[in-house]
């Protein structure tokens, strides 16, 4: 499957236009390496939005689950850096859910990335999870310009575990229920999807969903477990 391993952590932010500059260097010359040198991490991917909010969004791909509560995580997230210090206190509208990935389809990364965080219904799990994996997933990988489509399911216990991290934050992280990415090679394809597709959601809403957040991200940034050594 395209997806590297079993868990995700996923996290969405805004961050205020005067200390951007700061939070790009940051995040790509030192936490993104800092968290893909973890154990258990394989990769970690960060984008920016080109339609939707908030505006940055990145995740890590995970050998398992309980990657995501490991000690050598915990560790981390408990002992911050001087420069996550200071740039921590200014994200904000923070989402962030780990994950177990229950349908990863295709192959490859594309340049663009539709995320949808989904608030789910009650009792309705199972008929959701059957008509994306099974009806939509295997189907939609095969259209111009898609290369991969992805299912997640929060565990809001391990996104709720208190840490030094959390709180330099103004406010509790939200937390999605599911989680679908869509990977294109462009926008456009991925627009088409939830504007007017399966992915609308209204579509979503009738076969599960209570809620659906949507926006679409190009490609800022990606590094792998191998890519450090």
């Amino acid at each position: 499957m395209p997806l590297l391993g079993e868990g995700v952590a996923a996290i969405w932010h805004n961050v205020a236009p005067e200390v951007q500059d700061d939070y790009n260097h940051w995040h790509c010359y030192e936490h993104v390496p800092e968290r893909v040198g973890i154990k258990g991490f394989l990769r970690g991917r960060r984008y920016v939005a080109i339609e939707g909010e908030p505006e940055f969004f990145h995740f890590y791909e995970t050998e398992t689950v309980a990657t995501l509560t490991s000690e050598a995580y915990l560790t981390r997230l408990n002992n911050p850096t001087p420069w996550t210090r200071r740039v921590g206190p200014t994200l904000k509208n923070n989402n962030r859910t780990l994950s177990e990935v229950i349908s990863s389809h295709g192959k490859g990364v594309g340049a663009a990335i539709l995320t949808i965080r989904i608030g789910a219904a009650d009792n309705r799990e199972d008929e959701f999870f059957n008509w994306i994996s099974n009806e939509i997933f295997p189907g939609l990988v095969s259209h111009p310009g898609i290369v991969a489509a992805h299912l997640i399911k929060g565990d809001h216990s391990a996104s709720e575990k208190q840490t030094e991290e959390k709180a330099m934050r103004d406010k509790p992280d939200e937390i999605a229920d599911w989680i679908i990415f869509i990977e294109g090679i462009e926008v456009a394809p991925l627009n088409h999807l939830w504007r007017n597709g399966v992915m609308s959601e209204a579509s979503l809403i009738e076969h599960g969903a209570r809620t659906a957040d949507t926006g679409t991200y190009k490609l800022h940034f990606a590094l792998s477990s191998g890519d450090l050594e």
